[in-house]
């Protein structure tokens, strides 16, 4: 005897849900366990890879799938994979309260070892250790921000350390070559985006080795390249600027 299954009903094992509510109503998606945060913090592109069907639904455990005309009322579009994505970015995971910790305790030390790889010490250049930064996150009591990419939290604990201990992003070692022609104007342009200037010579040329935070690399390479037309060159000697054995305090 054949067991009618309804055609809006789909059944699926070791899920991972994210639910969304949007228009009044509440939709969700299924995904392969800790795919969700893969994605969201760019180690996963590839969708099928996160996602366990493109359909969305109003209740996964139940296999209840959303109807057309709510998709599209609700978000402007009746193409399921685009909704999936909308959810699988903004909507919310849920876990039972024992992953819910694990996966805050798994996004806290790496949010401290991207802290702890990023920053040095200011006074003597020398790293921080990772249990130094995650000792230090929990006197301010930071929390994770589940929703959020460790790496913006990363730069967002660098902001807040600040206030209370001496911390500051790895600067970046450059070499600047800049035609002697345009020269003069481009160095008053370049002066406030530079840290240190180690080094500067003028010949037919100018070049300077300096040091930099690396959030101004993108705008400083920008400059060069529109005020020389090409002609002048950007050169990256080391990443961190940064003296041996950690810091310790």
């Amino acid at each position: 005897m054949s067991i009618f299954t309804p055609t809006n009903q789909i059944r699926l094992t070791n899920v991972a849900v994210v639910r969304m509510k949007k228009g009044g109503k509440r939709f969700e998606i299924a995904c392969y366990k800790n795919k969700v945060m893969n994605w969201r913090s760019g180690a996963e592109n590839d969708l099928d890879e996160v996602l366990q069907t493109h359909s969305v639904f109003v209740n996964v455990s139940k296999g209840q799938m959303a109807k057309k005309d709510d998709l599209v009322k609700a978000f402007g579009t009746g193409d399921q994979t685009e909704i999936c994505k909308q959810i699988l970015s903004k909507g919310e995971l849920q876990v039972s309260d024992k992953e819910r910790h694990s996966q805050l305790e798994t996004m806290f030390r790496d949010i401290a070892s991207i802290v702890a790889e990023k920053c040095v010490n200011p006074n003597s250049k020398r790293p921080y250790t990772v249990s130094l930064i995650e000792r230090a996150m929990k006197d301010i009591h930071y929390s994770v921000k589940p929703n959020k990419s460790t790496k913006q939290q990363a730069l967002e604990v660098i902001r807040q350390l600040k206030e209370t201990m001496e911390i500051q992003r790895a600067h970046m070692r450059l070499r600047l070559a800049v035609p002697a022609k345009e020269a003069k104007r481009l160095r008053e342009k370049l002066k406030p985006l530079l840290q240190v200037v180690e080094s500067e010579e003028f010949d037919e040329e100018l070049e300077m080795v300096v040091l930099v935070d690396p959030g101004c690399y993108r705008e400083i390479d920008e400059l060069i390249r529109c005020e020389t037309k090409g002609r002048g060159s950007l050169e990256v000697l080391s990443l961190k600027d940064v003296e041996e054995g950690d810091e310790k305090l």
